[in-house]
């Protein structure tokens, strides 16, 4: 059995995860949309895959599970 689990961020999580991006940034992507995420209270979330895809591309660095 796979395991499909994605790791969710919040905005905090995410601005610190790659340098140079602002939590301000990150929270901007959300509300217009270009970074795929949901409200979950007062909290964005943001699955680090998207994350990444968003900022780096499809091409991006494959995260967990990868296979060597």
């Amino acid at each position: 059995m796979e395991n499909n689990k994605r790791r969710m961020l919040t905005i905090g999580e995410a601005a610190h995860l790659i340098e140079g991006i602002t939590e301000y940034r990150i929270r901007q992507m959300c509300k217009s949309g270009q970074l795929r995420s949901f409200k979950a209270g007062n909290k964005f979330l943001i699955a680090e895959s998207d994350l990444y895809e968003t900022v780096f591309g499809k091409s991006s660095v494959v995260i967990g599970g990868g296979k060597a």
